[in-house]
């Protein structure tokens, strides 16, 4: 751990959360605590576990990055084909949980996930490493692989082949996901385990309601 990361938690946790700190917006409290992450160069501050419940009930954990968030919800890609992206077909409900446990923070998402549009996921896609465009096509993700790596290499060097030095574009089974959240919960670790939690919760007309609850 970094000596301003060390200082940043401390501090953190010997000031603990209060109501009067939080902005009213849940997006802004996000992306306050966001960019604090970036600022102090905390280790992957884009990874979000990601635990989708298949049609038969059975839960699963991942990890995605975060690839945008803003007013409108939380942004991740993937293939649309993979175990994940069947499951979320299946039931769209899902959370999302950021954890920061050096610094003692943590930001829970309970939404509903809907695909991005077409536009949105191959902007993101051309942004992307050629290298990784093209394994996208290569992979059948989640699938068994049959013929071990020289199954998995054929597959990427035929699609090397078909696009060449040309443009590689998105596939029609990969893109993004959207999860427009009903609930943000912040937490913030306080000693003793007596933490500090605000939650914000979407009412009906759209706006947000927040509470503290026990930790």
């Amino acid at each position: 751990m970094s000596i301003l990361v060390w200082i940043a938690a401390s501090r953190l946790v010997s000031r603990g959360l209060r109501e009067e700190d939080l902005s009213a917006d849940p997006f802004a409290q996000f992306k306050q605590w966001f960019d604090f992450a970036h600022r102090i160069r905390l280790p992957m501050p884009k990874a979000l576990p990601l635990p989708p419940v298949s049609a038969g009930g059975q839960p699963t954990a991942r990890t995605v990055r975060r690839k945008g968030h803003g007013a409108d919800g939380f942004v991740f890609y993937t293939n649309y084909d993979s175990r994940k992206g069947r499951e979320i077909a299946a039931n769209p409900r899902v959370c999302l949980l950021l954890h920061w446990h050096v610094i003692q923070r943590q930001i829970r998402i309970d939404g509903v996930a809907e695909k991005t549009d077409a536009a949105t996921s191959d902007r993101y896609f051309q942004s992307r490493l050629r290298g990784s465009r093209l394994s996208a096509w290569a992979s059948r993700q989640s699938e068994p692989v049959r013929g071990g790596a020289d199954e998995m290499n054929a597959a990427h060097d035929e699609v090397e082949k078909r696009f060449g030095a040309g443009p590689v574009p998105c596939p029609p089974f990969w893109g993004g996901f959207r999860v427009v959240p009903a609930r943000i919960e912040f937490w913030q670790g306080r000693a003793f385990r007596f933490h500090d939690r605000f939650v914000y919760e979407r009412a009906p007309g759209g706006a947000w309601a927040r509470q503290r609850l026990y930790p």
